[in-house]
């Protein structure tokens, strides 16, 4: 809607010299505001009041002036506040119910996301979480804008944890068959400290890294056993997160392309020997702060984990051809990816590579989120509080279908997390996120089963309302309806969930509004009444659909 305003208003600026200048933006006091008056009135050495007066009467002098705008009024300092009219609330109303209320884009844009970033032969933890579902969450916002989208789990396969776990079952005398995500989830930790305690066994699990890096047909098998047990653990909570990927590939898959990115980087002239490691050089003469040299291949001969993230990136390039790759990581992998980001652009990479950083989640008294052992907190254990937290609630609560239940948990976690900036840190409070009240998943949740049990005890007559508005209060609601597209594409701008999670929480207390102000099974006139009805349909469907893009499914009932 604001795009229509803008454009018909936008004649009145033509007219009088000023179509360069106009801001019409959201606002607080009004439906819209127009910002523009002060650049204007120094631009051209007039009053601001004597600007906004000649807007204002240009404005009110356009053909079809009725169709588009109720009130409009200048608002010292320098502002000109917009009431829309009725009409076009209902035309676009309307235009959501027969048409659709998600406009699709034009762009032909390939979007590759790489999100999850799981080490297979250990289990995921808690830090595993925020990067599965804003990545996740991502991708369905951009494939409901209607962009191309190709995601990929990127699996940690080539690291040193994959010599540490082999190290154990060559001492433990393992068969294949004796492989179990048990025995994965007891031995990695154990050698991973017998690692830092003895340097000849780190040295071995390197070397094995190195052998198994180099075609060792032995350590591959146990490679293949390792990774194929720890795939079916990692997509069992990935399924149960409701986190999918059109790829599972991990570091190993880029092997081919190495040989490529080595030769590619030779004739560039950008390797250099350093104590025996291939290093590339990315300290530009502009950095203010310490970029040290990006190792390739390190002194043993062993490929980095910025050599198989460049690897990966020539091989999306070439397969997928995406206008933009955008990484979901925290924070502390920002100088890895600028290092990976330089090189690929000295070899000429023409995707747009984009990192999307993400804080941590701590406990609620903002202490890391650990179990008593110290270790970080496994995704299962989290899983299992929040819905001991939940169960506690009420005794009902107990009593909830085994898939409602899922759902609400999933709805606890999620809700918990998207609605806060990707970028910041917070703490998850449990027993809070828990609550049917506030700004919390249940609370979401509990506004749709609200809407749809109206629905269901009432039936539309007819598709589409008229040209009415009844009340404040279904105003209110119609024009937060309409705000959807603005919250889609705001979100997509910065890749941030959390703005589709304020919406609907902004959404949700409108509709909790209107269901205690009006009661729509007993309004007697059936035109009103259909018009209700119609909003509501929309307004249900509307948050639905914002849930889905959070990765989150309404229950049957609560």
């Amino acid at each position: 809607m604001r795009d229509a305003l803008a454009l018909f208003i936008k004649q009145a600026f033509i007219k009088l010299g000023y179509e360069d200048y106009l801001n019409l933006t959201v606002s607080q006091k009004s439906d819209y505001q127009i910002n523009s008056v002060f650049e204007i009135s120094k631009r051209f050495s007039k009053k601001p009041n004597e600007v906004g007066e000649e807007l204002i009467s240009a404005i009110k002098d356009l053909n079809g002036y009725d169709n588009y705008i109720k009130d409009i009024e200048f608002a010292l300092p320098g502002f000109i506040n917009i009431t829309v009219s009725d009409k076009l609330i209902n035309s676009f109303i309307n235009d959501y119910i027969n048409n659709g209320f998600i406009k699709k884009t034009n762009k032909n844009e390939v979007y590759f996301l790489d999100y999850g970033g799981p080490n297979i032969a250990k289990p995921l933890h808690i830090g595993h979480l925020r990067p599965a579902i804003i990545g996740e969450s991502v991708k369905r916002i951009l494939d409901a804008k209607g962009f191309k989208t190709v995601s990929d789990v990127h699996l940690g396969d080539y690291g040193l944890q994959i010599g540490e776990v082999i190290y154990g079952i060559k001492r433990d005398k393992l068969s294949i068959d004796d492989i179990t995500i048990e025995y994965l989830n007891k031995i990695y930790p154990e050698i991973s400290a017998l690692c830092k305690e003895n340097e000849e066994v780190h040295s071995e699990c390197q070397k094995i890294v190195l052998d198994l890096q180099n075609g060792n047909a032995e350590y591959n098998i146990y490679f293949e056993k390792i990774k194929e047990v720890s795939m079916q653990d990692i997509k069992r909570i990935y399924e149960y997160l409701g986190v999918s990927f059109d790829l599972w590939l991990g570091e190993s898959d880029s092997k081919p392309y190495i040989p490529k990115l080595i030769d590619r980087l030779k004739e560039e002239k950008l390797l250099r020997e350093d104590d025996g490691a291939l290093v590339v050089d990315i300290k530009e003469e502009n950095d203010n702060k310490e970029m040290p040299p990006v190792i390739v291949v390190n002194s043993k001969g062993a490929s980095m984990y910025a050599t198989t993230d460049i690897a990966t990136i020539l091989e999306r390039e070439e397969k997928y051809k995406p206008n933009k790759i955008l990484y979901f990581t925290d924070n502390r992998q920002s100088l890895h990816f600028e290092g990976v980001f330089r090189i690929c652009k000295k070899l000429g990479v023409n995707a747009e590579l984009i990192h999307n950083t993400f804080g941590t989640i701590n406990d609620k008294d903002g202490k890391p989120f650990k179990t008593r052992s110290g270790e970080a907190l496994k995704l299962d254990e989290l899983i299992e509080m929040t819905k001991d937290a939940f169960l506690s609630k009420r005794e009902e609560n107990k009593d909830m279908p085994k898939e409602d239940l899922d759902k609400q948990i999933n709805a606890i976690i999620k809700y918990a997390d998207l609605q806060n900036n990707r970028e910041k840190s917070y703490n998850f409070d449990i027993n809070k996120f828990s609550e049917v009240s506030g700004k919390t998943g249940p609370y979401i949740l509990y506004s749709a089963i609200r809407i749809k049990k109206i629905l269901e005890n009432n039936s539309i007559t007819k598709k589409g309302v008229s040209t009415k508005i009844y009340n404040d209060i279904d105003r209110n609601l119609r024009m937060e309806v309409l705000n959807i597209n603005n919250a889609i594409d705001r979100s997509i701008e910065d890749y941030l969930p959390s703005i589709i999670a304020d919406y609907l929480y902004d959404l949700c207390n409108e509709v909790n509004s209107f269901y205690q102000n009006v009661n729509v099974t007993n309004v007697t006139d059936e035109e009103e009444k259909n018009d209700y009805l119609n909003v509501l349909k929309l307004a249900y469907d509307i948050i639905v659909k914002c849930l889905e893009l959070l990765v989150i499914e309404v229950p049957s009932k609560m």
